[in-house]
């Protein structure tokens, strides 16, 4: 898929129905605090969006991300239209997560069942949506 201005991304790592999902700090000064979300940030320079998921997901907890596992690549436009949108990716790790080491951004991680993360009440909701249009149009 050719990048369309973006200004960051989001991945959903999925393994055997799971997937890893971290708490945002409670900080008032930073969107969705306190809410749970996934690896992924701000686009830096000139990166591409995978390039961006992957260097995200690194930092956060320090798995490297095969691009041959990426297993779906959308783009969502932003809420305010003359602003760039984000990209939404999922992947599958085969072998699972590897060794967790989290980074100096949010309060927690955790592995949840797909199913919890879609309830979660405290689920940035646009991640919900957009693993749902994943699950819909892949199971």
């Amino acid at each position: 898929m050719t990048s369309i201005p973006f200004k960051g991304a989001k991945i959903a790592l999925l393994h055997q129905g799971q997937l890893i999902a971290y708490q945002r700090d409670d900080k008032p000064e930073i969107p969705f605090p306190d809410m749970w979300d996934l690896p992924g940030g701000g686009r830096e320079e000139d990166e591409s969006p995978l390039e961006c998921a992957i260097r995200e997901t690194r930092e956060e907890f320090d798995i490297e991300i095969d691009p041959k596992w990426i297993v779906w690549e959308q783009h969502y436009p932003a809420a305010i239209p003359t602003e760039p949108g984000s990209y939404f990716f999922v992947a599958e790790l085969e072998d699972g997560f590897g060794a967790i080491r989290f980074g100096d951004e949010g309060q927690q991680w955790a592995f949840m069942p797909i199913a919890e993360f879609l309830g979660h009440p405290k689920v940035v909701q646009s991640l919900k949506n957009r693993l749902r249009d994943y699950l819909v149009k892949n199971t």
